[in-house]
């Protein structure tokens, strides 16, 4: 039996390399699609598929670093930016390739009133995942908060593209056409 068994173990560390190596990219088609379907679901389905891709861009690969995300976003629910920066300062010096840590650490930043590290880090955010819309929303809100309205206007309606039911950025974009910015004569 211990023969066999030796036999065995190269055909299933291949086996397990093969299926573990093929699994970020079948997650990655999974979030493609979700976000394909995202742009033309019904509101009740779009909740779930925001939860769902939301959920994803929030898994570093990483339990150490997840949780340390959840932390500075607990920290940012109970309005502690301070503590918030420090927990998300862990997470972008240990995984500068996660984007979810680069955009919560730009709330917590603007949370300060730091605008400069907020654009920093939504900047990195936004070119490790070019498709989060509420790193683009955020975006739209500094820059209205900046008053270029164009360019905010111009971020909202980037979100809508890529999440129709996004509703914060449809009343963004709302309250910048009541302003007469983006209205069509």
């Amino acid at each position: 039996m211990g023969t066999r068994l030796r036999k065995l173990y190269p055909v299933v560390t291949a086996l397990l390399l093969t299926v573990g190596n093929s699994l970020p990219a079948w997650a990655q088609s999974s979030l493609d699609e979700m976000k394909d379907a995202l742009r033309t679901a019904e509101p009740a389905e779009a909740a779930r598929l925001t939860r769902e891709i939301e959920r994803a861009w929030a898994q570093s690969g990483s339990t150490a670093l997840d949780m340390l995300l959840r932390r500075g976003r607990d920290a940012l629910e109970d309005d502690n930016a301070d503590i918030a920066i420090e927990h998300l300062t862990a997470v972008t010096d240990h995984a500068p390739e996660f984007a979810e840590g680069w955009h919560a650490r730009a709330t917590a930043y603007y949370m300060k009133g730091l605008y400069g590290p907020a654009l920093d880090d939504l900047q990195r955010a936004l070119i490790l995942n070019p498709d989060n819309y509420n790193a683009i929303f955020g975006l739209g809100v500094m820059l209205q908060e900046f008053g270029d309205y164009v360019r905010a206007r111009s971020a909202f309606e980037q979100v809508l593209d890529l999440h129709p039911n996004h509703e914060n950025a449809t009343k963004a974009l709302e309250q910048l056409k009541a302003k007469g910015i983006g209205r069509e004569l």
